[in-house]
């Protein structure tokens, strides 16, 4: 009897202490949709009916220094929000649970995307003051970019001609000589894409200094000087790589080796930060704005979504270890305040480690992380079994690749 107890307690303690390593393909998928949903819901809710400003609830960092107004905060969260879960909102209309979130999402997205350009509406958005509109308004056009059938086609006129007019209007702003430059050309390829009038010095320029400021092994300065943070993963590789993709199928400004080059940098970039992810699926949290919590792996899910792993990663793999993180991350409720927004911290509330320009508005980059959602639910992503990554394999003795440079 009592070798009985034994077995059932050691079984138990094993469970406990191994839950990351419980979880099947199924369970992966469910807990990403739901953690999709469990972000998205209160901002969404809340400004389909034009009362996100009233039900928000705005935090600063105590480090606060720029003087700009707070009310930016709606735009970032709705701008970054929506750059996260808009190729999961892109998939077709289903009957399963999942398929249920994702409409209503999509349903109160369309909504949210007609308030936030209304100067009528409550939710009118902070489009002409100050500059930081032009990074938000940057992510939303790559929702379009990422979803154009489902969020942009279904727009009424006169809500798109209200985002062509305010995406113009930010040709006001002198984007500063870093990052910046593209999200000016993300704003302006969407415009491409979709027939409108661009500014082609603007995509030029960015994709011009951003190639410049390659540095190697898979990473880009941002502007004159090179970061060591997660810039690359945040804006640099996503936005580039997109911009150019842009630029290919409409046949012009870029050249498709360029764009093949952009490839082979993103994804040998994609494996270094997969190999930051510990054995106890934690990452390193160093640079700036690490608040954006699950960003940082944006490149690796960016391609992902596009089906463009390295032979170096497999989907198991990946798919296990980004699911891995944002468990252990999620996991702390106080990543979330009393009304289900995101609040300032990396895991929990820590509002001392936001940078000068953070709110917490600017907390939903961490949806990016989710873009593997975009690939269905029977995609190989996600029914594959689960595999160790790298770091896992490596301290457990388990063979991994050897790594080594990339070659330019």
């Amino acid at each position: 009897m009592y070798r009985i107890y034994y077995f059932i307690v050691v079984a138990i303690a094993f469970s406990l202490s191994s839950p990351l390593q419980a979880q099947n393909s199924a369970s992966d998928r469910q807990f990403t949709t739901d953690l999709a949903y469990k972000i998205s819901e209160p901002v969404l809710r809340n400004m389909a009916k034009g009362e996100l400003k009233k039900n928000m609830q705005i935090e600063v960092s105590p480090h606060w220094y720029d003087g700009r107004n707070k009310d930016v905060t709606y735009m970032e969260a709705f701008g970054r929000l929506m750059a996260g879960i808009a190729p999961w909102l892109n998939l077709p209309d289903d009957d399963t649970a999942e398929g249920k979130q994702r409409k209503q999402l999509r349903e109160w997205a369309l909504k949210s995307y007609a308030h936030a350009v209304d100067p009528e509406s409550p939710d009118y958005l902070l489009w002409r003051k100050e500059g930081q509109p032009l990074v938000d308004a940057a992510f939303i056009a790559q929702s379009f970019i990422r979803a154009p059938e489902r969020l942009w086609e279904p727009l009424d006129d006169v809500t798109k001609q209200r985002y062509i007019e305010e995406f113009t209007l930010l040709r006001r702003v002198d984007p500063p000589y870093n990052n910046w430059l593209l999200f000016s050309a993300t704003i302006e390829a969407f415009m491409m894409s979709v027939d409108a009038p661009y500014d082609a010095y603007r995509i030029h320029s960015a994709l011009r200094k951003t190639n410049e400021w390659y540095v190697g092994d898979g990473f880009y300065a941002d502007g004159e000087h090179f970061r060591f943070d997660y810039y690359n993963s945040y804006v640099i590789q996503p936005m580039y790589l997109e911009v150019l993709e842009i630029c290919i199928n409409k046949k012009t400004i870029a050249k498709q080796e360029e764009l093949d080059v952009a490839k082979a940098r993103i994804q040998r970039y994609s494996t270094i930060i997969e190999r930051l992810i510990s054995p106890e699926a934690s990452f390193p949290a160093f640079g700036r704005s690490i608040t954006y919590r699950s960003g940082a792996f944006q490149a690796l899910a960016l391609i992902s979504w596009k089906e463009m792993l390295p032979k170096e990663l497999t989907e198991g793999q990946v798919r296990n270890g980004l699911t891995s993180v944002m468990r252990r991350m999620f996991s702390h409720e106080n990543n979330f305040n009393k009304k289900g927004f995101l609040q300032l911290g990396f895991v929990g509330h820590q509002p001392e480690l936001s940078d000068g320009y953070t709110n917490n508005g600017s907390l939903y980059l961490t949806s990016f992380s989710l873009l593997p959602l975009g690939l269905p639910a029977n995609h190989s992503f996600w029914t594959t079994s689960a595999e160790d990554w790298t770091a896992k394999k490596a301290w457990s003795e388990q063979a991994f690749p050897k790594d080594g440079a990339m070659k330019e």
